[in-house]
């Protein structure tokens, strides 16, 4: 049986999202890497309520209190670099959203030559926990036309 793949629910192929939907995305991607999709899958709700349903604005507040609460959820994948990560990155977000009106303006604004090569560098640079390959794959799931290496 020959089935062809197709995207999760969860990415953007035919549309791109808002500014708290690259934030989730992202935050996504991070928490996947080295852990089975399945488990990330089935604890994402989990994972919306833990983190007011990505409001960068709400993330980018949390404290120390607030990595306690996520430390001792266990509806999510307790990685305390992880979720240090997340909340480093919602401020990221408002930096970039801040400068460049949106986050979905910083991405059109990125060199996408070489299939994204130096847009990938600048978003691993960018953000926490955010390698190369996991780059490469939150661009694809926000819609990017980033072509599969084969």
């Amino acid at each position: 049986m020959n089935q062809r793949w197709s995207p999760p629910d969860w990415m953007y192929r035919n549309s791109r999202p808002n500014d708290n939907g690259y934030f989730e995305n992202m935050t996504r991607v991070i928490f996947q890497g080295g852990l089975n999709w399945r488990l990330i899958d089935r604890k994402w709700p989990n994972f919306r309520k833990a983190f007011s349903d990505f409001s960068i604005d709400t993330v980018a507040k949390y404290d120390e209190t607030e990595v306690e609460r996520l430390m001792n959820d266990a509806g999510i994948v307790r990685n305390r670099a992880k979720i240090v990560a997340t909340i480093t990155n919602a401020k990221q977000f408002q930096t970039i959203m801040r400068s460049h009106g949106s986050f979905q303006s910083y991405i059109d604004s990125l060199d996408k030559s070489d299939n994204y090569a130096r847009a990938m560098k600048e978003l691993a640079e960018k953000f926490s926990r955010l390698g190369p390959s996991s780059a490469r794959i939150f661009l694809y799931s926000v819609g990017e036309n980033i072509a599969h290496e084969s």
